[in-house]
């Protein structure tokens, strides 16, 4: 928390980050072959939860269709970029399920143009193995998550159900710690979500930030793969612990002087990952 007496560096800056409409934080109760859904996920105020799928493999959108609607969902599906975009950027969604290679415009720009209007909707991913690059990119430019071709639904549901709980949760205030988080140079707004390094405005993805405040929320803890993405996605499934390595190279590179040779967020060998606390005063306690 800010030290008592110290100006806040956030008194010139607030008003460059506007509140987000919807957070992106998960979490997910009951993992299994059961699909039951808490009803705070299911419905809000008796109103069904609107997924919008784009996906342009007719058998594969219309099976996430099915297994969405069987557990309530109201579910659009559009099987090109084109008429996905405008579906996109014209309704209200709770969720968006994007196929990154379309035809027409591509997954990668109906991404790029949902963040640039300003949506905070969350977006799933639907990638295929070969695509490291694009769910790379996808993710710099603001999808929250992904799912790797060929998939198993219950891999699907227990995304889906993650990133619905954690926005649900974000919306209820019970996610985001009150009041600023100043370690050093590192400088966290959760109600705005913005954050700042060294003075300087840093540009996150909702998961990045989520990371970040993480760690600086528990300054020196060391926290395993697993333990991250249980914490930080919301399900902590083995072998899915390189989304965490991503994740930290990709968010190294936004706030490290020198990302090869990380002072903030560092690796503990054989263990895990922990914000570091340094002698230097460029984060500290």
């Amino acid at each position: 928390m800010a030290e008592p007496g110290r100006s806040s560096p956030w008194t010139h800056t607030r008003d460059r980050f506007p509140r987000p409409k919807t957070l992106t934080r998960c979490d997910i109760s009951a993992p299994g072959p059961v699909f039951v859904l808490h009803e705070s996920v299911k419905r809000v105020n008796d109103v069904r939860k609107r997924i919008l799928v784009i996906e342009d493999e007719r058998d594969i959108a219309e099976l996430i269709r099915l297994h969405l609607s069987d557990l309530d969902f109201s579910v659009t599906v559009s099987c090109d970029g084109d008429t996905g975009i405008r579906k996109a950027l014209a309704g209200s969604w709770d969720l968006i399920i994007l196929d990154l290679r379309l035809p027409g415009v591509d997954g990668l720009e109906i991404c790029r143009r949902i963040r640039q209007n300003s949506s905070f909707v969350p977006v799933l991913m639907l990638t295929s193995k070969s695509s490291e690059l694009d769910r790379v990119v996808g993710l710099e430019i603001g999808a929250d998550d992904y799912v790797t071709k060929p998939f198993s639904v219950l891999e699907l549901i227990a995304r889906v159900k993650a990133i619905l709980r954690r926005a649900e949760m974000s919306r209820g205030g019970m996610a985001e710690p009150r009041g600023e988080v100043q370690l050093g140079c590192v400088a966290i707004d959760p109600t705005t979500r913005g954050a700042m390094i060294r003075g300087e405005y840093i540009d996150l993805t909702a998961r990045e930030f989520d990371l970040l405040l993480h760690f600086a929320t528990h300054p020196g803890r060391v926290f395993r793969r697993l333990e991250l993405l249980d914490s930080v996605w919301g399900y902590g499934h083995e072998g899915y612990e390189h989304t965490v390595n991503s994740h930290i190279n990709r968010l190294r590179s936004k706030i490290e002087t020198d990302p090869a040779n990380p002072e903030l967020i560092v690796t503990v060998w054989g263990v895990g990952y922990k914000m570091n606390v340094v002698a230097d005063n460029r984060i500290s306690t």
